[in-house]
């Protein structure tokens, strides 16, 4: 019965924005309200700790529409300047063909954003520049969305594993007598090649369904299969980037294998298109602006460009701006004197024991990438030469539609703390551990002997409450471990238990509800949430099942689990394939 109440939170988020598509500011209100009443009434958390938890939710949400409003105040920025022009006809002269421009935008460019910053960034960056070239809003947001997987494990230069896994597995007696004469750190480079080999196999495809999934939901004929004719190109690109991510991983740790592979990839993937290299022949290209379903539009005007005329800005200038923002995301999260003093006690406002509860909030807005991105438009008005009125009009207008972003968010954000800190600690008899923990625990006992099956789902279903890998990470990661143990699995093999955790975590950042508003939020696609949300869940569902397979092939053995691993994909290619060709028949 308790798993079943826990699990009601989820199950309304779900009926609400993803079956009934209500907008996620209806949605969250409802799901909230219901997560608070299980927390006060079954749990009994205490009113004290869900309010406290409801306080940081707030101010966490707060923390992302700052991100929100500086990614949207850049976009402006360029526009207003006419960088973005430049930046589009130099996209443009590469190629014209849409599925290109998502891989080398999405996968190569947002993945480098990841491995530099993470915490929603590729997303505020990659979403508006992609509807600057022309993507619908909805396209736009799907497919950065899309690769928030794998990337996410080493993204804000290794975060999700070297503060949230090791935060799990840190301090555990057990876990240092069973790894010895292995230390905690040693372990956790162990966790970390094992997190770049599942990746690295799963994730090579994400280029092609990423494309796939472009042409099937926003090409004119609604095919999958146009998106897979780039198949040779789209696994070049995979090629390029988990090659090198995975050996990062293997041998340099988790700091650097999605800012590596990124930056590679594009080196490697942007000449080669430029020359034709596995170009696919037919150009695709979403049909007239006019035949576009209004599903499909946000509320950021998309310019018409005319490419006759001649951009004011080289490509190179243009295109500065976000070198600049890359380039500040590096150095502060890297040089660690300057990253001391930007989360120092005196760059920081710690609000403590909120209400008297163990919940804390933490607020560092000069570490934050909106702090970045404002720098980086402030910047940008002396490199483009702006006037005032251009200014004023990028200024104004990224704050309306970052208001427009805020309820769901506020509303979305609280709901997820209180599920994560509704664990009760007043009565004996009603001693239970939090919601997502129970959870957990239910599946454990359900799936003993299949766990490496299971175990990826636990994490992505911590992203998804939590939009976190890192989170996700902090609470599940000792938990897989011990169920490993449990089951007779050595450390080495609990190793990759714990690394299915980080995978399944990664993936859930395509679902996750605040992931999604945020994204939402940039093009100005509010209340749109759960049309985006039923297109991610079945990326998220290939990438997930595909970590289990693996999982049970590498961990338990035998053919079966090999062949799994092999025909999933094809079979997911293909299941796609047949449907697309039956939803362009009804059409």
């Amino acid at each position: 019965m308790f798993t079943f109440l826990a699990l009601t939170p989820i199950l309304t988020v779900f009926l609400l924005l993803v079956v009934l598509r209500l907008p996620a500011k209806y949605a969250m209100t409802a799901s909230y309200l219901v997560t608070a009443s299980l927390a006060l009434f079954v749990w009994q958390t205490g009113t004290a700790k869900v309010a406290a938890a409801t306080t940081n939710g707030v101010i966490v949400a707060l923390t992302i529409l700052f991100i929100v409003f500086s990614a949207i105040l850049l976009l402006n920025t360029l526009k207003e300047s006419g960088a973005m022009m430049a930046i589009r006809r130099g996209f443009m002269d590469i190629t014209p063909d849409r599925r290109v421009q998502a891989i080398i935008v999405a996968w190569l460019f947002c993945s480098l954003v990841e491995g530099s910053s993470g915490y929603g960034t590729p997303s505020a960056v990659g979403a508006p520049l992609l509807l600057a070239l022309g993507f619908p809003a909805m396209a736009a947001v799907m497919v950065v969305l899309i690769i928030q997987s794998t990337p996410v494990s080493f993204g804000a230069v290794g975060t999700p594993l070297l503060l949230g896994v090791w935060s799990g597995i840190d301090n555990k007696q057990d876990l240092a007598d069973s790894i010895e004469p292995l230390t905690v750190a040693d372990y956790l480079l162990q966790i970390t090649a094992n997190v770049g080999f599942f990746h690295a196999l799963i994730g090579v495809l994400i280029p092609l369904i990423l494309s796939a999934f472009l042409t099937r939901f926003f090409g004119e004929k609604k095919s999958f299969v146009e998106g897979l004719k780039v198949w040779p190109f789209a696994l070049f690109a995979g090629i390029c980037f988990t090659l090198p991510y995975f050996l990062v991983a293997k041998y340099l740790g988790p700091e650097f294998p999605s800012l590596v592979g990124g930056f590679i990839g594009l080196l490697i993937v942007i000449p080669a298109a430029k020359r034709g290299f596995l170009m696919p022949k037919e150009i695709f290209d979403f049909g007239p602006r006019e035949n576009w379903d209004k599903e499909w539009l946000g509320t950021l005007a998309q310019e018409d460009f005319d490419d006759n005329v001649t951009p004011k800005f080289s490509v190179l200038r243009a295109f500065s701006p976000y070198a600049i923002v890359i380039g500040l995301l590096i150095i502060t999260r890297i040089i660690e004197p300057l990253q001391k003093f930007l989360t120092g006690d005196s760059a920081t406002i710690v609000l403590s024991n909120l209400y008297g509860s163990d919940i804390s909030s933490k607020i560092q807005m000069l570490y934050s990438p909106g702090t970045i991105l404002i720098i980086t438009s402030l910047l940008c008005m002396w490199i483009f030469g702006m006037n005032k009125g251009e200014v004023k009009r990028s200024w104004s207008n990224s704050a309306k539609t970052m208001v427009a972003a805020a309820p769901a968010l506020l509303l979305s954000v609280p709901m997820v703390q209180v599920f994560i800190n509704s664990g009760s600690s007043i009565d004996v008899a009603t001693d239970l551990p939090a919601m997502p923990i129970l959870l957990a625990q239910s599946a454990s006992d359900a799936f003993a002997q299949t766990w490496p099956l299971v175990s990826p789902w636990i994490g992505a279903m911590g992203a998804f409450i939590a939009g976190s890998n890192t989170i996700s990470n902090m609470m599940f990661s000792y938990f897989q471990w011990s169920t490993a143990s449990q089951i007779g699995l050595s450390t080495d093999l609990a190793a990759q238990v714990v690394a299915l955790q980080a995978i399944g975590g990664a993936a859930g950042n395509m679902i996750s509800v605040h992931n999604v508003v945020a994204a939402c939020a940039v093009v100005g696609l509010v209340n749109k949430e759960g049309y985006v949300i039923r297109k991610t869940l079945v990326a998220m569902t290939y990438y997930v099942v595909q970590a289990g397979f693996l999982g049970m092939a590498v961990i338990a053995g035998g053919l079966i689990w090999w062949l799994l691993a092999i025909i999933w994909p094809i079979v997911f290619l293909t299941v796609m394939s047949v449907t697309s060709k039956s939803a362009a028949s009804k059409s």
